[in-house]
């Protein structure tokens, strides 16, 4: 075969891969938008809908290289354990990373928090604003952002506030003992009852929940929308201040009673 025969005919070889190459770029694109406007329409979860399609069009797009190469002639077999091999390298020297990816996978599928969650991952509070393969996004309520590997989250204990539509607000307040206790009750409860964004059900209680040093601990519960959550709390602690002030109903604090003993000797 002559040289100019030879060149035309790779030549030609390279003309189709790169075909290939583009035509399959395209359509997968194709194939992607379709798929996303399905995952859409099927109403999956945000997270999973989204690393779905990563995964489809990165095995699509592989198989498209795959088959450039071998119009181009070369032994595919052997570019896939070649592959594998550098891949099995790569994957030793970056372990923590895969680990994180694992972890991120674990994470879409087990959904053990949404986007938009408040959630407490090891002592770190906050409402979940992004999950990708590596790491989790966490906002503040001071707004700053918290950055945490996905194989942490997943390790760690997670609190999901969200979870629930409903939230408890537990807060104590304390009475002195010469205090109306009765008195005291009623006027938390019927604050309480004045509140829309406290429910009925369950019921407001307050009880006697400790016999102090200096006070009695009166605990109360109350139940309302994870929304309202920190309304209760702040709006409770105000509202009953003021009514414990109006009606002559204290709020002790230790107190510290030095007892001196007289000695004549003293005296000089």
């Amino acid at each position: 075969m002559s040289i100019l025969a030879l060149v035309g005919k790779y030549t030609m070889k390279f003309i189709v891969s790169l075909l290939i190459f583009f035509i399959g770029k395209w359509v997968i694109s194709k194939l992607a938008f379709v798929l996303e406007k399905i995952i859409h329409k099927t109403k999956i979860d945000a997270m999973l809908g989204n690393f779905l399609l990563n995964v489809v069009k990165t095995m699509l797009f592989i198989f498209v290289i795959l088959a450039a190469l071998s119009n181009l002639g070369i032994e595919t077999t052997s570019f896939v354990a070649v592959l594998g091999a550098v891949g099995l390298a790569i994957g030793m020297a970056f372990k923590d990373t895969f680990n994180n990816i694992g972890a991120g996978v674990l994470i879409i599928f087990f959904k053990p928090f949404k986007l938009g969650d408040a959630i407490d991952v090891g002592g770190t509070l906050g409402s979940v604003r992004e999950l990708n393969l590596f790491t989790t996004y966490l906002t503040t309520g001071d707004n700053r952002t918290i950055i945490i590997p996905n194989s942490q989250v997943i390790s760690s204990k997670i609190i999901n506030y969200s979870l629930n539509p409903t939230r408890r607000v537990d807060l104590v307040f304390s009475i002195d003992y010469k205090d109306d206790l009765k008195l005291a009750r009623n006027l938390i409860l019927e604050i309480a009852s004045k509140k829309d964004i406290i429910l009925n059900e369950p019921a407001p209680f307050v009880g006697v929940s400790t016999l102090g040093d200096n006070s009695v601990d009166l605990a109360a519960r109350f139940w309302t929308r994870n929304e309202n959550y920190w309304n209760v709390y702040h709006q409770m602690l105000e509202e009953v201040k003021e009514a414990f002030d109006k009606n002559g109903i204290s709020i002790p604090f230790p107190q510290v009673v030095n007892h001196h003993i007289y000695d004549p000797k003293d005296r000089d």
